[in-house]
């Protein structure tokens, strides 16, 4: 007879000393395996985290739900996870739960309700649904970008998805329950990207071909202002965008679409044109209201005076409201009689009342010629029998320019004496040389064109031209007297009696020897001198100190200077 062996179940140790036969020994292995392949099916090792289990809820605590799931130990779930299915929370109750972690801290396996669903969630998304497929959910909270959605499962909901419209305030989307087309499904992150946007659009589309066939023109429809433009604005007629330009919003000039409508406004207009095949339409403000221009040639007929504000103004004039709808251009050239204008606010400002005098209108363009200067008498109408070429009047120099000088002769009528015409014989580099602004002058009047209101006058036409005869007065070989006005290394310039300046050049000073000019004259000092050369067409004279001393035996300095004891002078 063997020794028999004793099996201990409860600590898997084998007990020595009794007797056995081979059989037995079999038998007793046979029951020792069955024991361990019945233990190993039940134990954690054969579990993988991240299954999903069968469970009993064994206990309930405030803070944790105690659930079997069959193993050597049980596992404890927060109740926070059991949110909205209070009712299940009864033991012996069923339920699925997700194996977090094989063991806790504390040693306890770790389970997750909230996993499960998710799981389940997550398997019936991607057995049911597909990319494109329409879902419902509930919008649940902002995250960074957009908007966490619950369709039975957490998804994205881009903030560029969210609406087909500008968004003002996010949070009116929370807690709200929508259609929702799913744009993507990423299976390695498990997550849902999902889109409003798109249904909203297609809606839209359908919308606006349904829309298109059903609108005609001279309809009056509803719509609300959803962009606005420098050019117009577009309007959302239930589905469909329409233009409505800025010259079709109001029969009165506007500089910008803002100034009539704002975001959001919700506006009466009527359908003038569509374009069904681009689906564009074109939509009117301004013609639900009768065209105030088309009685405008008999209601204001050229020569009418009429009176309005100054509503704008532009560079190149000022724009008067006659009534509404009915705005005149005010030129810059029609606003004054006698002044230059370049800036309409030198006459009037923006919300002036003023007069004006209608100068012509162009229905068509819905424009109005308007003039100020008409209101009263033209200055220039008599000026030409008033002022004839050849008169001489006095009149006060207003302004000095390079080029001449602006006198006043009469408020309103200015004049222009140009340098050229200030003196026969001196050369000005400026009018200041001979004029200062106030001084009053005798002038001759030498031009008058009320076309261009201009009048021309000159100060040397007072006097004769000493050029014209200057043969005859001073010709070659003539001496003359005068005095040296200026000193240069070619010569001296010498002013004579008449006002003429003549030149003696250097080799014309003396015929002695000398080292500078200065040896010879000095400025201011008074001499005499022969003409030697006349050239009437560029206004020169040629003169000879030289030519003198020879010729009347001078020799000395002395002797070519008038200085009252010099018997030359006498």
């Amino acid at each position: 007879m063997s020794k028999q062996l004793d099996y201990d179940w409860s600590d898997n140790n084998i007990i020595d000393d009794v007797d056995y036969h081979e059989d037995d020994a079999k038998q007793f292995q046979n029951l020792l395996n069955q024991k361990e392949k019945s233990a190993g099916e039940g134990s954690i090792a054969s579990m993988e985290v991240g299954q999903i289990l069968q469970g009993s809820i064994v206990e309930i605590t405030p803070d944790f739900v105690v659930i079997d799931v069959g193993l050597k130990s049980e596992g404890l779930i927060p109740t926070n996870e059991f949110s909205g299915e209070s009712n299940q929370l009864t033991l012996g109750t069923d339920i699925e739960v997700y194996l977090d972690r094989a063991e806790g801290e504390d040693g306890q396996i770790v389970l997750s309700r909230e996993k499960a669903r998710r799981q389940r969630q997550w398997e019936h998304i991607l057995n049911n649904c597909k990319e494109g497929s329409i879902v419902q959910g509930k919008v649940i909270r902002k995250v960074k970008g957009g908007l966490m959605v619950d369709i039975g499962m957490e998804a994205f909901l881009p903030g560029s998805q969210i609406d087909n419209k500008r968004i003002k305030n996010i949070d009116e989307f929370l807690d709200k329950t929508y259609d929702f087309k799913i744009l993507k499904i990423n299976i390695e992150r498990k997550n849902i990207v999902i889109s409003r946007r798109e249904l909203l659009e297609q809606e839209r589309s359908s919308k606006k071909a349904e829309m298109l066939e059903q609108i005609h023109e001279g309809e009056i429809h509803k719509g609300v202002v959803k962009n606005i433009t420098d050019f117009g604005v577009f309007l959302d007629l239930d589905g469909i965008d329409g233009l409505l330009h800025i010259t079709d919003m109001t029969w009165k000039r506007i500089k910008h679409p803002s100034e009539i409508v704002q975001l959001g406004d919700e506006l009466e207009v009527m359908i003038l044109s569509i374009d069904r095949e681009k689906g564009r339409v074109a939509l009117g403000l301004k013609q639900k209201e009768s065209n105030p221009w088309e009685e405008i040639e008999n209601k204001y007929p050229t020569g009418t005076r009429i009176k309005g504000k100054i509503v704008n103004l532009v560079p190149y004039g000022a724009f008067i409201e006659i009534e509404p709808g009915i705005e005149g251009l005010i030129h810059i050239s029609e606003m004054s009689w006698v002044k230059n204008i370049t800036d309409p606010t030198e006459i009037v400002k923006k919300g002036d009342e003023v007069e004006a005098i209608v100068l012509s209108i162009q229905k068509d363009e819905g424009k109005i010629s308007l003039g100020i200067k008409q209101t009263e008498k033209n200055p220039w109408e008599n000026v030409e029998s008033k002022y004839p070429v050849g008169k001489t009047v006095k009149a006060e120099i207003r302004n000095l320019t390079n080029y001449g000088a602006f006198v006043e002769l009469e408020p309103g009528i200015d004049g222009l004496i140009h340098i050229s015409d200030l003196s026969w014989i001196k050369k000005l580099s400026h009018p200041s040389e001979m004029l200062k602004k106030g001084d009053v002058v005798e002038a001759v009047i030498l031009s008058v064109d009320i076309d261009s209101k201009k009048i021309t006058l000159g100060i040397k036409q007072l006097t004769t031209n000493p050029w014209e005869d200057i043969e005859r007065t001073m010709p070659v070989g003539s001496l003359v007297k005068g005095t040296v006005i200026k000193i240069t290394a070619f010569g001296a310039f010498i002013e004579l009696e008449n006002g003429i300046e003549g030149l003696v050049h250097v080799t014309e000073l003396s015929d002695q020897s000398f080292g500078k000019v200065e040896d010879v004259v000095t400025e201011g000092a008074q001499v005499t001198a022969k003409v030697i050369k006349l050239d009437p067409e560029h206004k020169k004279i040629a003169l000879s100190i030289k030519d003198y001393l020879v010729e009347h035996n001078k020799v000395n300095r002395d002797d070519i200077v008038i200085d009252g004891s010099n018997e030359e002078n006498k």
